[in-house]
């Protein structure tokens, strides 16, 4: 069953094209990462498909319903959590979801239930007496969590409900998110490849406003990632490791380097041309090296092969 549906999807802000017949499906129950660069379209997206705008052209569907032309019927079936959710700063989490509670017509009943089970879920039982102006980044996007899940979405819409966040706070929500698995779809948008490695079953790459490819992760690598290589060198020679990358990055068979510490990561087109001649390189440019191996492709090496040389390769 599909959860999310967009089929020619364009959305204009006069001579900028936000999307560009973007056509996508999320099946129902999956947890779904939206991946892209920033600028790429996930939020124009996500907006019009919970209604909050209208596209230029193009249809979109959530749970069978054709958003936003039934946009009312959609914010029934629908959570959202925004990149920065607003809260009022005076009230306490309980408060907040009661009354988001009242505004989908629950019974006291049910809101006094709901928010007890909510607080539980998200872990703020115990700050359950605190404003939320007091609140972490951490805290406030976890009660943004609760506040979208009080009318039982059938699907969840999170638009970058990490990026803000210290290790901890990411590690927290996203755990959260994981433990949402099963009981609704969840589409995530994203520009941080580790969590989308960490926590989606299926990925869509989005770029210029277009779809670039959607497929679980281990169907993504088998399909485009190739392997990469990493150099590491000593203390004494990291220095010249930047120089060293920028020769490699014009050589026609390196797709990408990305230096992280004394620590270069090497993506390539041509295994054999690399394997000939990447080692001699590093040697000749005074490099002193503790390691070189070949490394298990990533999201990450997958997402530059496809966006960061403007598309799919052959």
């Amino acid at each position: 069953m599909i959860a999310i549906r967009t089929t020619g999807l364009r959305k204009t802000f006069g001579p900028v094209r936000a999307l560009d017949g973007l056509d996508l499906e999320v099946e129902a129950g999956t947890i779904f990462g939206f991946l892209g660069p920033n600028g790429a379209g996930k939020t124009t997206t996500i907006r019009i498909l919970t209604g909050l705008a209208r596209p230029t052209a193009g249809r979109a569907w959530v749970t069978g319903i054709e958003t936003p032309a039934h946009r009312r019927e959609v914010a029934r079936r629908i959570g959202y959590l925004p990149e920065e959710p607003p809260f009022y700063p005076w009230m306490t989490p309980p408060e907040l979801l009661d009354h988001v509670g009242r505004i989908f017509g629950l019974s006291a009943s049910e809101r006094a239930d709901r928010v007890t089970e909510l607080l539980e879920l998200v872990g703020l039982a115990g700050v359950s007496k605190r404003r939320i102006g007091g609140f972490s980044h951490g805290m406030r996007q976890r009660l943004g969590i609760a506040q979208a899940l009080v009318n039982r979405p059938e699907v969840l819409f999170l638009d970058e409900p990490v990026s803000a966040l210290d290790p901890a706070g990411r590690k927290e929500v996203l755990e959260l998110i994981q433990s949402l698995r099963g009981q609704c779809t969840v589409l995530i948008s994203t520009h941080i490849l580790a969590d989308v490695e960490r926590v989606c079953d299926t990925v869509g790459i989005i770029d210029k406003g277009r779809m670039v490819t959607v497929a679980g992760q281990d169907e993504l690598l088998a399909r485009y990632a190739i392997p990469a290589f990493e150099v590491e060198c000593n203390g004494e020679t990291a220095g010249r490791l930047d120089e060293w990358a920028a020769q490699v990055r014009r050589l026609p068979w390196a797709d990408s380097v990305v230096i992280d510490g004394p620590t270069a990561h090497v993506v390539v087109n041509d295994v054999q041309a690399a394997q000939r001649e990447l080692l001699p390189t590093a040697l000749q440019a005074g490099l002193i090296l503790t390691r070189y191996q070949v490394v298990r492709p990533s999201l990450e090496d997958v997402f530059l092969r496809l966006v960061g040389k403007g598309g799919p390769q052959a």
